[in-house]
């Protein structure tokens, strides 16, 4: 008998993590993620992960996002002696993100570590790589992994288990890529399956089709009219990396001004660019034909990398951009130049990603003013404006179109959405493709398959 434990991303949309078990057999964790959001949410992380490391035989993680990843080093901490499946380029991308994610706990008093660098690098020895589309084997199951089109080393999974051919083919989503993106190659589909576990961040939801293209070009230019600066929080995976070759596109072209400098603060997010410019292979086509040697280097970009780097960035006159992190402004070095510019009349904000409750960002492109940032009072005269189209996520359409591409579905469990937009996916799924046998768990329930 097959059971499903849902220990994440299950009536919430971060802390992915679920625990497949068949009797007698060894069971398998696909992804291990944090919860991040409100600080009700993030005290899930301080829970007792109900999972028991002997009955482990296999992890696998779908990418190297933090909400999938985040609590991977639990299970080494805790002897999981074991292999992690995953891509090339997750592993590149997770050494970056979980020991960030340890600096921050052990620097922040309000945070509680949940693991040490040991404990990650223990992780990192035990990591298998796997292609996408050559099968291996977890506990009894044959894996494959298919690219999302999320971000770089992004994965959909299919479990096949040739002893149950009542349950014999089982798909795990993932995060699914709103196709076509900037960088990473399309969503790759399924055939067929049993059953299928999908996200549902964006039901009920379409994306805006405004340009981001169009954004940037308004808003550089506008600061070069003004002498300005142009403030972007960025998230260090994947929307640091589209908007450097969006701006490169645009100074190849004469649309905006060489000489206008650019400066990357995010010291994560530089790491991740240079590993983003080792995966060529992973690139979609038109991004490849864009011609450049490297799409993530243009004249006048300022990679801030030490304290005289941080002086010049702030010695310059006129027209600049600054892309730091974090996108939904909750913590990085974009909080420190919020404080000191959005006061300035001259000062724009481009928001260029979701704002999560109760975060700076949100409480910003809600129009509150003034804004408290590292408790002061901070007036906003500077101009904002939210781009809502570059999502990594698919949007409910395409959801819609991937599920409807895999023949012979009979159950579907809805994970990775809030209440609302998993009960929205829920009825356009019964409407556009037909009556399934439905699940939408709750965190720590276990389905019997």
């Amino acid at each position: 008998m097959k059971r499903l434990r849902f220990l994440g991303a299950a009536g919430t949309v971060t802390g992915s993590c679920y625990f497949l078990q068949t009797d007698d057999k060894p069971g398998v964790v696909i992804d291990c993620g944090m919860f991040q959001g409100t600080k009700e949410i993030e005290a899930l992380n301080q829970q007792d992960l109900k999972i028991n490391v002997e009955s482990i035989g296999a992890v696998v993680l779908t990418h190297a996002h933090l909400d999938h990843c985040g609590r991977l080093p639990i299970l080494t901490k805790r002897g999981y002696k074991g292999p992690f499946y995953m891509t090339e380029a997750s592993r590149d991308l997770i050494q970056i993100v979980l020991f960030d994610a340890v600096r921050i706990a052990e620097t922040d008093p309000e945070k509680t570590p949940l693991y040490s660098e040991n404990d990650v690098l223990s992780l990192l020895d035990q990591t298998e790589i796997v292609d996408y589309g050559q099968p291996f084997h977890a506990s009894h199951y044959s894996v494959l992994m298919k690219d999302a089109g999320h971000i770089l080393g992004s994965t959909s999974l299919e479990f096949t288990d040739n002893q149950d051919q009542s349950i014999r083919k089982i798909i795990f989503s993932g995060d699914l890529g709103n196709s076509p993106q900037e960088i990473v190659r399309p969503t790759e589909m399924f055939d067929e399956a049993d059953m299928v576990i999908m996200e549902s961040t964006y039901g009920g939801k379409t994306h805006p089709d405004d340009d981001p293209d169009t954004a940037l070009l308004e808003e550089i230019n506008m600061i070069e009219e003004t002498g300005g600066t142009l403030l972007i929080p960025s998230f260090a995976i994947q929307r640091t990396q589209e908007i450097l070759c969006r701006i490169r596109r645009l100074k190849a072209n004469a649309r905006v001004k060489a000489q206008t400098p650019v400066f990357l603060d995010s010291p994560m997010a530089t790491k991740v660019t240079s590993v983003y410019t080792s995966y060529p292979e992973l690139y979609n086509q038109d991004f490849l034909k864009s011609g450049s040697v490297n799409n993530f280097e243009f004249s006048n970009l300022h990679v801030i990398q030490r304290h005289s780097d941080t002086k010049k960035m702030r010695a310059a006159k006129g027209a600049r951009v600054i892309i730091a992190g974090s996108g939904m402004m909750s913590g990085g070095r974009i909080v420190r130049h919020a404080a000191q510019m959005l006061p300035i009349k001259t000062t724009r904000l481009l928001m260029v990603g979701y704002q999560g409750d109760e975060t700076l960002g949100r409480y910003i492109t809600e129009g509150v003013n003034p804004v408290k940032i590292a408790e002061q009072m901070i007036p906003i005269r500077a101009n904002v404006r939210h781009v809502r189209s570059m999502s990594a996520h698919a949007d409910e359409p395409k959801l819609l179109k991937w599920l409807k591409n895999i023949q012979g579905v009979r159950k579907v469990i809805l994970t990775h959405g809030d209440i609302e937009p998993r009960e929205a996916l829920k009825q356009s799924i019964i409407r556009d493709i037909g009556e399934k046998d439905f699940v939408l768990p709750m965190i720590n329930e276990e389905v019997v398959l």
